[in-house]
């Protein structure tokens, strides 16, 4: 081929295709400025309203670090996982496969509660909503967040919704247990328990050992959550 059949036009547009292209290795771009910023820059904004929501709801009142722990490295891994993935063509049915595989799983090696399990829920919803929303505006993917942060701020201040916690009692003054008797059975139990207890509803109840299980609702001392409030007996 001669130099002058070399059309300087296509050659230069050839040439900028290359540039844009930037340096490849086995046929995969090498770098991509724009992707690579963006990665850390949604990375750390789904950080950010992801240890918001740990640290200032829920492990405000739990002290759960096994679950904080948890939390975060789920967020962390299924935002990554959803991002480096997006070019492939899963997209929602892939993210909620996610779902379901997690459901198989279900922590088998304990009993989750459903503060836990709604708040494990949420974080993964979020890294979801982040890491797929290439496509939308930043002034909506902000708000998404926003919305997250501040329904669950309502629903966990007690200025909307106050919390009242509850014990599972083996209660032995079966003698109690009547209605008719309801008075004196919570003036028994805040003296021995020293609650300030609000209602008391009447369970299982054991003639053989004149015994009944009483669930005692009252209002806590501290925002904390008591974990094992419901645990009756050891296995």
């Amino acid at each position: 081929m001669l130099q002058s059949d070399i059309d300087p036009e296509i050659a230069a547009q050839h040439a900028a295709e290359l540039a844009e292209k930037g340096l490849t290795f086995m046929g995969i771009e090498v770098f991509d400025a724009t992707n690579f910023w963006m990665l850390l820059l949604r990375f750390g904004f789904n950080l950010l309203v992801c240890w918001i929501i740990i640290q200032f709801f829920y492990y405000r009142k739990s002290r759960r670090r096994d679950y904080y722990f948890t939390f975060m490295l789920f967020s962390v891994t299924i935002f990554l996982l959803l991002f480096l993935l997006q070019s492939i063509p899963m997209q929602i049915g892939f993210a909620l496969g996610l779902f379901a595989i997690f459901g198989m799983i279900r922590y088998r090696t304990e009993t989750v509660q459903i503060r836990e399990m709604t708040y494990l829920f949420v974080v993964i919803g979020i890294s979801v909503v982040n890491g797929l929303s290439m496509e939308v505006p930043y002034i909506s993917v902000i708000a998404a967040n926003l919305l997250f942060l501040l329904i669950i701020w309502a629903l966990e201040s007690t200025r909307f919704l106050r919390h009242t916690s509850t014990k599972i009692v083996l209660y032995e003054k079966i003698e109690l247990v009547k209605p008719e008797k309801y008075d004196d059975l919570i003036a028994d139990l805040k003296e021995r328990t020293g609650l300030e207890i609000t209602k008391v509803e009447v369970g299982h109840i054991d003639f053989l050992r004149d015994a009944a299980y009483l669930k005692v609702y009252y209002k806590a001392t501290s925002d904390e959550i008591n974990t094992i409030d419901s645990i009756t007996r050891f296995s």
